[in-house]
């Protein structure tokens, strides 16, 4: 996998998720999702791009963490919005 600078800003473990039973966004609006992202930076979990909301690429653009995580079972990639790589 490729490597960007805004690995090195991560903690040394990955946050909690703050709700890890879905889009934290989606559940509050009664909406769905189709794969969940985990933030990096804070924990946050919101759906992806193919989900009708979007919720994980806003909370990139409102808070500004670069790196999220998938939060499908079995997967463990990340992907750097900033640099638009998986790393």
């Amino acid at each position: 996998m490729a490597t960007c600078e805004h690995v090195q800003t991560l903690p040394a473990d990955d946050p909690s998720p703050n709700t890890p039973q879905g889009c934290e966004e989606c559940l509050a609006q009664g909406t769905r999702w189709v794969h969940l992202r985990l933030c990096l930076g804070c924990g946050h979990v919101g759906c992806c791009d193919s989900s009708p909301m979007k919720h994980a690429s806003a909370h990139f653009a409102k808070e500004g963490h670069p790196i999220v995580r998938s939060f499908e079972p079995g997967e463990d990639w990340r992907w750097c919005f900033v640099d638009e790589l998986i790393v």
